[in-house]
């Protein structure tokens, strides 16, 4: 009665609920829904169709394969010709699953479980690589500026670092503690448990002081670390010459075709 009696003194009318407005929305994202789950439906039905072809055409290849041997030159011609639409069209199927869901590989298993990331239209793709290579761009300049300052600048340890450790190492036990019992957790915890030995196989109350300690630390940090640069170079070098070797054979096949 308040309300009522303030608008009318007020002398304004109080505002009138469109009910078509409201019942369009519904409508709306009732056939939003619905689109959905159709779609949802459809790369499901997609993405077993092709698993089904993808396994036929590898028995097919694997029965070429083994009637090579025994083939005679015009068969030969054959087979080559049928080995070539099997790779043209295992390359459509590579292809179509880049627009359906699939699952995740081992890097993102372990930092985002099994979650569909999946981008499923080019704009999306477009915008998330632009977007990447944004992030790449600013941590480059960040690191760069950071190395200049440290080489030209900065001369001593940053001290700070060994807090943060605390906070880091404490949200590493977390992890470690709520990470239930599957394939990737029995695959971490043998390496993890052999690097815990090599940290932790000497104890205080055993040695006093660190002089025997350091020649370990050193000297398995730096072989870690070796290690794991050679890895990242390997990697690098082995995946460019890949795809060097994949666009010239590309460019061969367009050059043949033509």
């Amino acid at each position: 009665m308040v309300e009522c009696s303030t608008v009318v003194i007020s002398g304004t009318a109080p505002p009138q609920r469109n009910g078509n407005s409201g019942t369009d929305s519904e409508e709306t994202h009732k056939v939003y829904r619905q689109k959905l789950e159709e779609v949802t439906s459809l790369q499901t039905a997609c993405s077993s169709s092709i698993q089904r072809q993808k396994k036929t055409l590898r028995a097919l290849k694997h029965s070429l394969q083994r009637c090579k041997p025994r083939a005679s030159p015009e068969e030969l011609a054959v087979i080559q010709e049928i080995s070539s639409q099997i790779k043209e069209r295992q390359n459509a199927f590579f292809d179509m699953e880049a627009y359906l869901p699939k699952k995740n590989g081992l890097y993102l298993n372990l930092v985002l479980g099994n979650v569909n990331v999946t981008l499923l239209s080019n704009q999306a793709k477009f915008a998330y690589k632009d977007e990447y290579e944004k992030f790449k761009l600013y941590l480059t300049i960040i690191l760069l500026l950071g190395a200049v300052a440290c080489r030209f600048f900065l001369h001593y340890r940053i001290k700070g670092w060994w807090v943060s450790h605390h906070y880091v190492s404490t949200f590493l036990s977390g992890v470690m503690l709520t990470w239930p019992d599957g394939l990737m957790y029995q695959m971490f915890r043998s390496q993890f448990l052999a690097f815990s030995i090599f940290q932790k196989g000497f104890q205080s109350w055993m040695w006093r002081g660190l002089t025997f300690l350091l020649p370990f630390l050193f000297f398995g940090h730096v072989f870690v670390l070796a290690f794991t640069f050679l890895l990242l170079f390997l990697g690098n070098f082995l995946t460019t010459l890949k795809v060097v070797h994949t666009k010239l054979q590309k460019n061969k096949d367009k050059v043949k075709k033509l």
